[in-house]
């Protein structure tokens, strides 16, 4: 008997199989030969399609590739001010690697 390596099924192929188990079109039987995977895991992700389907269309959602300016600005100050303070900080150390 081989040892099967397991499968990482990527976000696009998930959303498709649970959009057709949606459908309804086609029982579950069907969709796990269709897509070859087994029918728990097409239950498992219409059931996380409908729990998370509202995050969708919720006011004010972030998505995942946007990103909140403010909270970069407040980083960057933050860690301009570390880096003057230790820039000033090894100044005054005296040795082979203070900043001249």
């Amino acid at each position: 008997m081989t040892k099967r390596t397991r499968r990482n099924h990527t976000a696009t192929f998930k959303a498709k199989v649970a959009l057709e188990a949606l459908k309804g079109e086609q029982t579950l039987v069907e969709l796990s030969q269709r897509f070859g995977i087994h029918q728990n895991l097409i239950t498992k992700w219409k059931k996380q399609l409908l729990d998370n389907a509202q995050e969708l269309f919720a006011d004010g959602a972030r998505h995942e590739g946007q990103v909140d300016v403010k909270e970069l600005h407040a980083k960057i100050g933050e860690l301009t001010m570390v880096n003057d303070f230790l820039s000033v900080a090894l100044g005054r150390i005296d040795g082979p690697s203070a900043k001249k």
